[in-house]
């Protein structure tokens, strides 16, 4: 652009230069101008109008000549390290900063910096590769998907706010590559359990499965060994049964980032989830809280466009669904299974993490079915602990009700415990119950406060938690510390919570009528539609009794 005065108004306006030729051309043609007058008028000089009568387009602009710099004595220099370098082990070859410093050392180049090595060896390194033969311009080809056909999988990290602490987890994506539809998952892990529940999930959710392909990275949940200079895998054993059960085929990318392209639309689709719908960092009590808003992101997605497409992700997925193959008629199980003892502190280990069981077991071996989130603890058939997995290695995870029968006979040993602590730190211990226990101890001991205590956890096994934490504050407030008071005003409140009526918070010690417990258990029984039992019918045998006979004086015969 050039700024021309005209010169019949005085206004300056931007034209460019092939405007301005075509101005010169055309008052050159119309007003029989001079070269002079047509300078004068467009503001130009002369040589610019000789330049626009002779041609309607501008010439290039010559480019300027490099501006000497103090590394040109040293760029041969710079080229011969950077040809060694192709035959050197890949770990061994030069750096800028390397480069750099052999300059200086070698060759005196004192005046020479950093910046402008590393801007010479940027530009010139690609050069030498090409002209070696080593790296050809790399070309991307775009690809078409049919519908039902190919689909991605990867994982990507991410961080969360798990009840407060900075927790790294993994997120799962499926994506089918002709509709763009992708499901997402928040694992704690990403092993071979997580990979399995994501593809389970995903597969749910989708209704089918692809009928072709599916690209991977090569994890180590999947893939035991890359053979080299081939596309063959070793993979796992479970895997390839999993596979094999939805009847999925795998191709696994090259290793590294060169593989990276080859599933470029699910390294794409979870970057830019992470970035729209996780951040800032997510703050959740649970994993199982975190997944109920990623399926939420899902659905409103559905409504979003990729790129130029015509359609929306939901109108893509419509047209494929009805082509994937049908899902089989059975689940399969992704857990895996573990028979650990356990051990004197009513304890077992899972992979470097330490879980907790009812103190009954301690001994005993048991079964653990171990899920992508949580873990399962079996005694024979019966379901006796369930945890949330911990992702921290050597991690411990404790469960106050586990310890309650061996607590009530070493009371004790509960104000030091860990399990104590863990249960403050996850809110089910409240101050509540730290005051309560303080009151009761105070008022009949400590062991007989703690045991009164350690009751009123019992009762946690059948109420609701929020009922007993109100029906302990209740007892607090009127002094009440025995575990049958705490009961009791729990029920109250469960009452009042079934009828929907409001009142005050305790009935220790106010007006009000007694609760018969009797009352209360016929209360829930049906209503007897059956009559009054009646007598009636009995009074007609006394108008039937026989008359008396003749009165016997002793002595008389028979």
């Amino acid at each position: 652009m050039v700024g021309v005065v005209d010169a019949r108004d005085g206004a300056v306006s931007p034209k460019s230069t092939v405007e301005l030729y075509a101005a010169i051309r055309r008052d050159s043609r119309v007003e029989r101008l001079s070269i002079r007058e047509l300078a004068r008028r467009h503001g130009v000089h002369r040589r610019v109008v000789r330049e626009a009568l002779t041609s309607p387009w501008p010439e290039p602009r010559k480019p300027m000549p490099p501006r000497p710099s103090a590394l040109d004595p040293f760029k041969p220099v710079v080229d011969q390290i950077l040809r060694e370098d192709l035959d050197a082990p890949r770990k061994q070859r030069h750096t800028v900063k390397r480069i750099h410093e052999r300059l200086a050392a070698e060759h005196g180049a004192e005046g020479v910096s950093y910046r402008m090595v590393r801007g010479y060896v940027f530009d010139r390194k690609p050069e030498i590769w090409q002209e070696a033969g080593r790296g050809p311009s790399q070309v991307f080809i775009g690809q078409s998907h049919r519908p039902g056909q190919e689909a991605e999988v990867d994982f990507a990290e991410l961080q969360v706010r798990l009840r407060g602490e900075p927790t790294r987890c993994y997120l799962f994506t499926f994506r089918l590559s002709f509709s763009g539809r992708a499901v997402h998952r928040v694992f704690a892990s990403a092993g071979l359990e997580a990979f399995m529940e994501g593809h389970v999930h995903a597969l749910s959710v989708l209704g089918g499965v692809p009928r072709g392909q599916v690209r991977y990275d090569n994890l180590k949940a999947a893939v035991v060994k890359v053979l080299e200079f081939s596309r063959a895998r070793v993979e796992n054993e479970r895997w390839l049964a999993f596979r094999s059960f939805y009847g999925m085929d795998a191709f696994y990318c090259l290793p590294g980032r060169e593989g990276a392209h080859e599933k470029g639309g699910v390294e794409g689709e979870g970057g830019w989830f992470r970035r729209n719908h996780l951040v800032p960092v997510p703050d959740v009590l649970s994993l199982r809280e975190l997944n109920e808003r990623v399926e939420e992101f899902e659905r409103a997605d559905l409504g979003r466009r990729i790129g130029q497409r015509i359609r929306t992700i939901g109108e893509n997925f419509a047209i494929e669904a009805p082509l994937l193959a049908p899902l089989p008629a059975d689940r399969f199980e992704t857990g895996t299974l573990l028979t650990p003892r356990v051990d004197r502190f009513a304890q077992v280990r899972v992979r470097t993490v330490t879980y907790s069981v009812p103190v009954r077991l301690i001994g005993r071996q048991v079964r653990v079915q171990l899920h992508a989130n949580d873990l399962e603890i079996f005694d024979g058939r019966e379901l006796a602990a369930g945890h949330e997995r911990c992702g921290v290695r050597g991690g411990i995870v404790l469960e106050l009700d586990h310890y309650l029968e061996a607590l009530i006979r070493k009371p004790g040993a509960l104000p030091g415990a860990t399990v104590l602590e863990q249960a403050r730190a996850a809110g089910r211990f409240t101050p509540v119950h730290d005051a309560w226990w303080s009151a009761a101890r105070k008022a009949h001991g400590d062991a007989a406060g703690t045991r009164a205590l350690i009751e009123v956890l019992l009762l946690h096994r059948h109420m609701p938690h929020e009922q007993l934490v109100a029906g302990l504050a209740a007892a607090l407030s009127v002094g009440a510390l025995t575990a049958d008071a705490v009961a009791l005003e729990a029920r109250k409140i469960a009452d009042r919570d079934e009828s929907g009526t409001e009142g005050p918070a305790s009935g220790i010690g106010e007006a009000g009528p007694v609760v018969s417990l009797t009352e209360r258990r016929l209360r829930a029984l049906p209503d007897d539609t059956r009559p009054l039992p009646s007598v009636a019918v009995y009074d007609s045998l006394l108008t039937h009794r026989s008359a008396p006979g003749p009165v016997r004086r002793e002595g008389d015969s028979a």
